[in-house]
């Protein structure tokens, strides 16, 4: 179509929830008012959370229906149901991809293609970073755009994309936060948490290695008894040891081996792991009658005296990986868990990637991913854990924390 439909915040929410559920939940679609207005009003893969009525929902489809950007049915079965579908793919003469990133720029606003290629999983799997890339280009290339990139803002690591389809602003009826019913929060700024990849996995890798190998005396001194101040950390751990019993536990990412050693003083069989050797030498000297070794928590096996993990820790151990690389390392760390067994995760709670070119005095070149409760705890549901349970507690200031704490638990079903 040659004119672009100019849409209010209202219609971007209808129209965005009628292009996701049609493709995530078809058996579902076309849809209800009552349908549509829980789609809009939900406090997942929405930014911001907004509160609407049937009402401004009705009246925002008849408005739509008038434009033909919608279109009705009948369900005949048991009664008769009024339902609506969309056809502002249609009308837009969207492919796969293109329907799938205009689907989250209408739902979530400005975001970088990072963050672009990690929220439209569901809807379409774009291979690499570049591929949406592309994919926006070609949008802003049509005789009429769709999409524009906004100037990169201080701070920011990449420009931010917005579709074309109406002001790209926050839906009135917006509340300041998600409730707390849920892990969400308050509405999290874009981040394309994939940036750390723009090297590619293995020159990320050597960075880590290299970072916590400079500074590994020093990190040891530091952390060694840190969970004395920690009691919540504490607690969890407490209950890891005693789920765990006799049967073996391991801590990936263990660092200079504390927690490990916690877990086995608790009583547990615990053994660490860690990609950085420096690390794993200041682990097994700082702690001789332990277990450490050096390893990588994505090709992580099950223990050589047992069929499975009683529990599997990633005690900040995830905290360098890039968005997209979260399932597979969920995947990883849940494949070798004995039936009943759990994960236990502690990361950095935000809508962040913070850059440190200098850590304990030393000179490095390392990248912390913060990532958003309700993404982490979504994935590790994905990964097919169950009883999950998350906790999110702020920074400890007088140890010097500058970042919320989320910890999540998981079972994997027997």
């Amino acid at each position: 179509m040659s004119d672009l439909p100019v849409l209010t915040a209202e219609e971007q929410r209808v129209l965005g929830s009628l292009l996701e559920k049609e493709v995530t939940v078809p058996a579902s679609y076309p849809m209800t008012v009552g349908a549509v207005r829980t789609a809009c009003n939900q406090q997942s893969s929405r930014e911001p959370v907004v509160e609407y009525d049937d009402e401004l929902v009705h009246r925002t489809l008849r408005e739509l229906k008038q434009r033909d950007l919608v279109a009705v049915t009948w369900d005949d079965r048991g009664r008769r149901t009024l339902k609506y579908l969309q056809r502002l793919a249609v009308l837009l003469d969207l492919a796969e991809d293109e329907r799938a990133l205009i689907t989250v720029l209408l739902l979530r606003g400005p975001q970088p293609p990072g963050a672009l290629r990690t929220r439209t999983e569901r809807l379409h799997a774009f291979p690499d970073r570049d591929a949406v890339e592309a994919c926006l280009q070609q949008l802003a290339a049509r005789e009429t755009p769709l999409v524009q990139a906004l100037p990169r803002q201080p701070r920011e690591q990449d420009a931010r994309w917005i579709h074309l389809l109406g002001p790209a602003d926050h839906p009135s009826g917006a509340s300041g936060a998600s409730g707390g019913s849920g892990p969400g929060g308050t509405a999290a700024a874009a981040v394309d948490r994939d940036a750390v990849l723009a090297g590619g996995a293995e020159a990320r890798d050597a960075k880590v290695r290299a970072a916590y190998a400079a500074v590994a005396t020093a990190y040891a001194d530091a952390l060694a008894d840190e969970l004395d101040a920690l009691p919540f950390e504490r607690w969890l751990l407490d209950r890891v040891a005693a789920h765990a019993g006799t049967d073996p536990v391991v801590e990936v990412g263990c660092g200079p081996g504390h927690v490990t050693a916690y877990l086995a003083e608790a009583g547990a069989d615990a053994t660490g792991l860690d990609l950085t050797p420096e690390m794993v030498t200041q682990a097994r000297e700082r702690y001789p009658d332990g277990v450490y070794d050096v390893g990588d928590l994505r090709t992580l096996m099950r223990p050589v005296n047992g069929s499975g993990w009683a529990a599997v820790l990633g005690w900040y151990s995830l905290i360098h990986l890039a968005a997209s690389e979260l399932p597979a390392a969920l995947d990883a760390l849940t494949r070798p868990l004995s039936p009943g067994g759990l994960l236990v995760l502690a990361l950095h709670a935000g809508a962040e990637v913070r850059h440190h070119d200098t850590w304990f005095d030393q000179a490095v070149d390392l990248d912390v991913v913060l990532h958003e409760p309700a993404d982490v705890v979504t994935l590790v549901e994905k990964a097919g854990l169950v009883g999950v349970e998350w906790y999110r507690r702020g920074p400890v200031l007088a140890r010097g924390e500058t970042t919320e704490r989320l910890y999540v638990v998981a079972r994997k079903p027997r």
